[in-house]
C-alpha cells in the first residue's frame, strides 16, 4: 500500500506543556492548546488542525472544479466546526461544513458543488473506515 505523502511529517514535544513542533516537507508549524486548557495558544490545537485540513482540501477541490467549468466564481469561503455525542454507546463525531461564495450561483451549481465538496480526498478519508497503526520505538 503506497503512502499518500512523499515524506512523512514528524513532530516532537519538549517540556513546554502541549506545545508540539511539527516538521513537514517545507518547514515547521506549531500546535498548542488554548490557555483555557493549560497551553499557551501559540498555534492551532489538534481539532483545529484537523478542520484546517478538511477546509484546505474542500476549497482546493472546489477551485479546481470551478476553474475547469469556467464558472467565474472568484472567492470561496468555508466555516467548519465539529461536535461529538454518544449514539448507541459509541462516540459520533459530526463535522459542520458551511461553504459560501461571493457571487450568486444557480441551484444547479450549488448541487454540483456540494457533490464535489463531498468528494474531496480528506472528506473521503474522514467518511471511510480509518485504521491507526501505532508502534512504540525505544531509541533511548
Amino acid at each position: 500500500m503506497a503512502n499518500l505523502l512523499d515524506q512523512p511529517i514528524s513532530a516532537q514535544i519538549g517540556m513546554q506543556k502541549y506545545k508540539v513542533t511539527i516538521q513537514w516537507r517545507n518547514g515547521e508549524l506549531i500546535a498548542d492548546e488554548p490557555t483555557s486548557l493549560g497551553g499557551l495558544d501559540s498555534g492551532p490545537d489538534p481539532y483545529t488542525l484537523l478542520l484546517a485540513s478538511l477546509a484546505a482540501c474542500t476549497l482546493s477541490t472546489l477551485r479546481m472544479y470551478i476553474d475547469r467549468k469556467e464558472w467565474g466564481i472568484t472567492v470561496l469561503k468555508i466555516t467548519l466546526n465539529l461536535s461529538q455525542e454518544m449514539v448507541d454507546g459509541k462516540v459520533q463525531t459530526t463535522f459542520d461544513r458551511d461553504i459560501r461564495f461571493n457571487e450568486n450561483i444557480s441551484l444547479e451549481q450549488q448541487e454540483r458543488l456540494l457533490s464535489i465538496a463531498k468528494k474531496c480526498p480528506v472528506s473521503k478519508i474522514l467518511e471511510n473506515n480509518i485504521l491507526i497503526q501505532t508502534k512504540i520505538q525505544n531509541h533511548g
